[in-house]
């Protein structure tokens, strides 16, 4: 069992940056992929980020690319947001989970553990 705990959201305003982090128990995820997801209130859970079990791969959405960066620390068994150049629509609940295979899919079905999730509110 994987115990994820993401941390680091907060109130930013526009322009700004935050850095999530996704903090593992239970077990190592060292050869699990990894992926950030994101709701918004009353939309879905969508994809943001995903990274493979090596870090050799990494996966963005659209609206994530150029301005977020997805990374992971297997000693410290974490895996990493870096948020920049924050907009007002980038406010939602941020997730991190956790891919039993290693890939780091961008389909939020693929995944086997989540978190609890954390606040990212940006203000204009």
């Amino acid at each position: 069992q994987v115990h994820l705990v993401e941390s680091g959201g907060g109130l930013v305003q526009a322009g700004g940056s935050l850095r999530l982090s996704c903090a593992a128990s239970g077990r190592t995820i060292s050869s699990y992929g990894m992926g950030w997801f994101r709701q918004a209130p009353g939309k879905e859970r969508e994809f943001v980020a995903s990274i493979s079990w090596s870090g050799g791969s990494t996966g963005y959405a659209d609206s994530a690319k150029g301005r977020f960066t997805v990374s992971r620390d297997n000693a410290k068994n974490t895996v990493y947001l870096q948020m920049n150049s924050l907009k007002p629509e980038d406010t939602a609940v941020y997730y991190c989970a956790a891919d039993a295979v290693g890939f780091g899919y961008r389909e939020s079905v693929r995944y086997d553990y989540w978190g609890q999730g954390t606040q990212v509110t940006v203000s204009s």
